[in-house]
């Protein structure tokens, strides 16, 4: 990690591969259903999670098979970047495509990956899978905090952390 960070200074077109992959800060709120009003193009998000999130570390499950598995997976590369309008407000992808910089809480800028979820910022603890969840139900499942862009830690984390200051 450098004062002038990699992602401060590259195009999403010049990072390498390593850079590309780091820039995602393990929210996995991406991985969350969405529902698309067709006529405005309104983004309604839900608390279902695609069936390959790990609600524990808020990544795939099978990463490098994902496409295979979800059909309606959609990789993400700089030109997908700059134009899905669903990409979380605090998405590192999304915000280096904006010119903007990373949260304090995205790993490349706290040096820790335990951060983003420390923060609240994951979806760790809100999610349900949806293989669980039929899909005439998800109207009744969304929800307006993977819109939110400010930290707040939620007290299971806050627990989480004082009792390992303990140890």
């Amino acid at each position: 990690m450098t004062e002038q960070g990699f992602w401060r200074t590259k195009t999403l077109e010049d990072m390498s591969p390593a850079e590309w992959e780091s820039l995602c800060d393990g929210c996995g709120r991406c991985c969350l259903n969405k529902l698309e009003d067709w006529e405005t193009g309104e983004i309604a998000w839900t608390d279902v999670a695609c069936r390959l999130l790990d609600g524990q570390s808020c990544r795939c499950s099978d990463y490098h098979n994902r496409l295979e598995a979800i059909p309606d997976c959609v990789p993400l590369n700089p030109e997908t970047v700059r134009s899905l309008t669903w990409l979380p407000p605090t998405c590192g992808y999304r915000l280096v495509a904006e010119g903007r910089d990373l949260y304090w809480w995205h790993p490349l800028v706290s040096g820790e990956a335990d951060t983003v979820h420390a923060a609240g910022m994951s979806v760790r603890g809100r999610t349900i899978s949806e293989d669980l969840v039929p899909a005439e139900e998800l109207e009744e499942r969304i929800v307006t905090w993977p819109e939110e862009t400010e930290a707040r830690p939620r007290l299971a984390d806050l627990k989480e952390k004082l009792s390992t200051l303990k140890d």
